[in-house]
């Protein structure tokens, strides 16, 4: 080998156009020319008559080379002419395929599985991690699986990567099954391992061509006292689905999860659920796990499905005047002469109100709330517009305004719960107890209402509440009682209210049944024993072990007369009420309190996780069943759950553990 001192750089020539240059240099040792690689120093052919292929090839093998973006790396001249294709500039000639466009002129050394790349996973481009990241987004952002198809799309990719090959719908949506089958396996060992019970929320959602589909989440309280909400199915209802079928479907959801023995309570999105299927469940739950306290807090309603029959109800009965209303709204903003002569008139009448007077949405009953609301205010105006302009036909009478002032009243009370519910970041059930008092508080004083219109509105829409309160009173008093700045007390301010000469009866009831459960928590902390790890599982199976002495061990907890068990309540509610004042997370109570109050806190964890209300934070207060995007009612239901439970899932795991609504 000669001595590398006798190497001379040659200046590069005119002629040395080719990229490849720009990582190379070129230099001549005595009669013989050579390309060093100035990342690796390898030596190469680099006479004139070699070419430049394989100076190409060795650059894509280079790992040195591995961290380097070589489109970075060329002059602006050279990099616009190695990469011509741009959307501005695509025009297609006649009788030439579009695809001949979409793909950029690379050699085909060029056109490897890994390419160099500055930044990205491992400084390498591959194919099958950007077709992942596709169907990720996809799933992520509710995009439609078509948009792979079309020409925008591909145009994009292409320019943004030449590399990336684009893939049909088909094998898109092999990608969003396999990243929902990673998802729910994930989903699943979290469930299996989890420390205390689940419950299950059911929802129905619906599509614009008519189709029904039933939404299922789990709903729990984590170790580390941080709630969570994960869908577990999105399932397509048959056409000739009826009603009684939903026990299977919730049967089959229950094993394929493997929750029959952590199942706490079902929330349903319906009040008027059929007994027969909850009935089924309940059979069915009893073959492998204990229903605590005869299933009296197994079946709950869902408060703000709740609400919006009562605001429907609400605005049913009042259609008739509602639909004047809405005429004289429409009247006075059928011009602008109008306009102006009815705020003449306000003024007149004394009205400053700053309200602009708007037509309602019929999709949006929020919206019909705000109308009346408005019309309440320039009542005064629309009285002297009757007088004062013979055109005007929609005005209201006295009985039709009173009507109109009582409904819109009882109807702010509930949307302004409503948005309490849709607004709390972290939905424990403790919230709900008061709020749905006062609502019950409000009817009883509405059926006292001297106006037989008022006073039987009222008593249907009581009759419909009482239905809901008989199957969710006693959960929500027990989370009220576990909130540490209302214990028993709230309870028995509010039933003073409710239930009069009777409510030392019904709080009596209360206290009972918060006994009674925390009986059954620590009947199976017994059984387990402390030094087992107790999970929402231990209350079913521990009754199936075959310890020989677990008969001894429930003879033990009852002839000790729950002395521990007492304690620990009593402990918890005969020391101060919290203060209200400040902000104040109950979630982190409990975690801190736990050791002070063992039992106690399993109980908390399994009530304060129950889904009082179905209902995603932040969503606007509509009427009717929620409806999926027309992209998915056309997909296959297998597809279409995948997407469906796969977006929740990853919207989880990207955004906290309370995701939004899909």
């Amino acid at each position: 080998m000669m001595d590398e001192s006798n190497e001379i750089i040659l200046q590069k020539s005119k002629r040395l156009t080719s990229v490849v240059w720009n990582y190379f240099e070129r230099v001549r040792k005595a009669d013989v020319c050579y390309a060093v690689c100035i990342q690796c120093n390898k030596k190469l052919s680099g006479s004139s008559n070699s070419g430049t292929t394989h100076l190409r090839n060795h650059l894509m093998r280079c790992l040195k080379r591995t961290n380097h973006d070589m489109s970075q790396l060329l002059t602006p001249k050279r990099r616009k002419k190695e990469n011509p294709v741009t959307v501005a500039t695509i025009n297609f000639d006649e009788g030439q395929a579009k695809e001949e466009y979409l793909r950029p002129k690379f050699d085909q050394d060029q056109r490897r599985d890994e390419v160099v790349l500055s930044r990205g996973s491992g400084g390498r481009f591959s194919q099958e991690r950007s077709q992942v990241d596709l169907a990720r987004m996809i799933i992520l952002h509710g995009y439609p699986l078509a948009m792979v198809d079309h020409v925008g799309f591909k145009v994009f990719a292409r320019n943004l990567q030449p590399l990336f090959e684009a893939v049909p719908n088909s094998t898109i949506e092999d990608s969003c099954m396999e990243i929902y089958i990673r998802e729910k396996q994930r989903v699943q060992h979290t469930l299996n391992h989890l420390y205390g019970k689940i419950n299950l929320s059911v929802e129905m959602w619906s599509s614009r061509d008519n189709a029904n589909y039933v939404c299922l989440a789990s709903h729990y309280i984590d170790e580390e006292w941080r709630l969570h909400r994960n869908v577990l199915n999105f399932i397509t209802l048959d056409p000739s689905h009826t009603e009684d079928m939903l026990s299977e479907v919730i049967i089959r959801c229950l094993i394929e999860w493997s929750l029959e023995s952590k199942l706490f309570a079902v929330t349903f999105d319906s009040f008027s659920v059929n007994e027969e299927i909850v009935l089924r469940i309940k059979d069915h739950m009893s073959q492998s796990s204990q229903i605590l306290i005869n299933g009296q807090l197994f079946e709950l309603k869902s408060a703000a499905h709740l609400l919006n029959s009562l605001v429907e109800d609400c605005l049913e009965a009042m259609r008739d005047v509602i639909q004047k209303i809405r005429g004289s709204v429409r009247y006075v903003k059928s011009s602008q002469s109008t306009q102006v002569r009815f705020n003449e008139i306000a003024q007149l009448a004394g009205i400053n109100s700053q309200k602009i007077l708007v037509l309602d949405s019929l999709v949006n009953s929020n919206s019909t709330f705000v109308m009346l609301e408005t019309v309440l205010e320039y009542k005064g105006a629309f009285c002297h517009l009757r007088d004062h302009d013979h055109r005007f036909d929609s005005s209201l009478t006295d009985e039709e305004w009173e009507w109109t002032r009582f409904v819109t009243g009882y109807l702010k009370l509930v949307f302004d719960i409503a948005s309490d519910f849709s607004g709390n970041k972290c939905p424990t059930a403790n919230v709900y107890f008061a709020e749905m008092c006062d609502i019950h508080i409000q009817l009883i004083e509405w059926c006292k209402n001297q106006d037989n219109f008022l006073s039987s509105l009222a008593a249907n829409m009581k009759a419909k509440f009482d239905e809901y309160w008989n199957k969710c009173s006693l959960v929500l008093a027990i989370a009220a009682i576990l909130d540490p700045r209302f214990k028993m007390k709230l309870v028995e301010y509010y039933y003073s209210k409710i239930y009069g000469s009777t409510a030392l009866d019904r709080i009596k009831e209360v206290s009972n049944g918060v006994k009674e459960l925390l009986d059954a928590y620590s009947m199976c902390s017994a059984i387990v024993g402390e030094d087992s790890s107790f999970s929402g599982s231990g209350l079913g199976r521990a009754m199936d072990t075959r310890d020989r002495l677990k008969g001894f061990d429930k003879f033990l907890h009852e002839t000790s007369q729950n002395l521990n068990t007492t304690s620990d309540l009593d402990k918890y509610l005969s020391e101060p009420i919290f203060p209200r004042s400040g902000e104040f997370n109950i979630l982190n109570y409990w975690k801190v309190h736990t050791p002070r109050y063992p039992i106690l806190s399993l109980m908390a964890r399994d009530i304060l996780g129950t889904p009082m209300s179905i209902c995603a934070p932040d969503s606007t207060f509509n009427s009717g069943t929620p409806m999926i995007a027309d992209s998915q009612s056309s997909l296959n239901p297998d597809i279409r759950q995948a997407l469906f439970c796969a977006h929740d899932w990853l919207s989880t795991e990207t955004e906290g553990t309370i995701p939004n609504s899909i």
